[in-house]
């Protein structure tokens, strides 16, 4: 069992009133993490911290800040390890924690890369001997509350990108991976960014509502970022609207994959299986919706669901097991009503669906209508359904027939065709020829619609975490009307 205390100020502390909480295996029920629940008062003090160290950090210079980022990298991959160790409190398969922890190391890389390039322009004043800047400064505080569906990538690219603008950062962690967020913390704090300059506050859930609330109110935060559901950034919105506090939100999705009736079916088939049913669809960007042209329809599921029969989840430390589990029970009871509600109103259950406790075989559905809660709601789980549609501008009505708009894909042999669509599919991000599943740390990540707005990952995050400031000097004499 791992024991997770708060880190503040650059020490490891239990919370004030001594509270902790517990996260269980969702496969075994064995406690993974026993974590410090922060009060209120931790809250405060784990900005107060952030807020102190705020000056210093800021000041480095920039190559010093991409120096400490590197070491944090190296030092993020040599305790890859550890992280997997606490894989448990998700019940994801130790590759994807594997993967997790190469992601996030590119990511803080990328944002050491980035120390350099935070720039402001000259801009030509009407005023004879005023010369104006555009300049980008730090903002402060940010803070950043990040999931657990990919724990390590959601939480460092909630600190990477800010540390890198020379802001300091507290991090919420999440409830259901505390322990890897706070391993993050440490990573950082060993690495030697300094005392304060990272700070991890664990809450209990039900402490959580006022947990937010009271980081987001604080005078010294001055930015939010936030990856989780829709539900939750609306509220993580409009607290921060309330006090006038800019939000980059990265929300949920219902990604659609568009199949050509020109595509290379068994490439199509191998992508999205994979954007599919990797780590149990328990990803922002899983393919949910195979849109696929009436041309190619039949031959295209044929494919899949022999595809999607060799994928057997279980738990994720056996042999054979190539999915791991979900998130907990309670995932598998409200996906496998969504199945249900569909399967109940005329659609076809082409294979797997069953469940038992937290494992929960991929499933593949036919015959899906805009009257079952399948079509719209996001399952967050291992459930795709074939959507048919006659030619090219069908394909494209059904893909924007969605509340969401975060990752698309689309697959055809003709890429001039395909790239044409791709501009007029309404999503923050679109891959021809490949998975809905993509991320790579360099690049705008974003969504549109109720998946969110604005982008996280390099040079697009420089706007998120700086403040833009108009700065003029005055050469000579100024003539005044008065």
């Amino acid at each position: 069992m791992l024991d997770v205390p708060l880190l503040i100020g650059g020490k490891s502390c239990p919370a004030r009133d001594g509270r902790t909480f517990e996260r269980c295996n969702p496969v075994t029920g064995e406690v993974v993490s026993r974590v410090a629940a922060a009060t209120l008062e931790d809250a405060d003090a784990a900005v107060a911290a952030a807020q102190a160290a705020f000056p210093a950090w800021a000041a480095l210079a920039p190559n010093e800040r991409r120096t400490r980022l590197l070491a944090a990298a190296e030092l993020m991959q040599a305790r890859a390890s550890e992280f997997i160790e606490a894989a448990g409190e998700t019940g994801a398969m130790a590759n994807w924690y594997g993967f997790n922890v190469k992601l996030a190391a590119g990511m803080l890389r990328e944002a050491a890369s980035m120390t350099t390039q935070i720039n402001g322009e000259v801009i030509p004043s009407d005023v004879p001997g005023s010369f104006a800047m555009a300049l980008r400064q730090p903002c402060g505080v940010i803070l950043g509350i990040a999931p657990w569906n990919a724990p390590v990538i959601l939480a460092t690219r909630a600190l990477a990108m800010p540390l890198a603008c020379g802001n300091t950062v507290v991090l919420k962690a999440s409830e259901l991976s505390p322990a890897v967020h706070r391993l993050i913390g440490q990573v950082l704090q060993d690495a030697g960014l300094g005392d304060g300059v990272v700070n991890v506050i664990s809450n209990a859930p039900a402490d959580a509502p006022a947990i937010v609330e009271r980081l987001i109110a604080n005078p010294a935060v001055r930015r939010v970022n936030f990856t989780g559901s829709t539900h939750v950034g609306r509220i993580v919105a409009e607290l921060a609207a309330r006090h006038l506090k800019p939000a980059l939100l990265e929300l949920g999705g219902k990604a659609p994959f568009l199949v050509l009736d020109d595509a290379d079916l068994d490439a199509a088939v191998d992508a999205a299986a994979f954007g599919a049913y990797f780590n149990q669809g328990q990803i922002c960007m899983s393919t949910e919706r195979l849109i696929v042209d009436n041309k190619v329809a039949d031959a295209f599921i044929d494919k899949l669901a022999t595809k999607v029969a060799t994928l057997r989840a279980g738990h994720p430390q056996a042999d054979d097991s190539v999915l791991g589990s979900l998130v907990d029970a309670c995932a598998g009871v409200r996906i496998k009503a969504l199945i249900d509600d569909a399967v109940g109103k005329g659609a076809r259950l082409v294979v797997g669906g069953q469940v038992e406790g937290s494992i929960m075989q991929p499933a593949l559905l036919d015959g899906v209508t805009p009257s079952m809660r399948l079509y719209r709601e996001e399952s967050f789980g291992p459930v795709a359904v074939l959507l048919r549609g006659d030619g090219d501008e069908a394909l494209l009505s059904l893909a924007n027939d969605s509340e969401f708009g975060l990752s698309a894909a689309i697959f055809s042999r003709d890429t001039g065709r395909a790239l044409a669509l791709a501009q007029r599919v309404e999503s923050g991000i679109c891959h021809i020829n490949g998975p809905t599943v993509h991320d790579e740390a360099q690049m705008p990540f974003g969504g549109v619609k109720s998946s969110g707005c604005g982008s996280f990952g390099g040079k697009a995050s420089i706007e998120q975490f700086t403040q833009l400031r108009w700065i003029t000097l005055q050469n000579g004499p100024r003539h005044y009307p008065i």
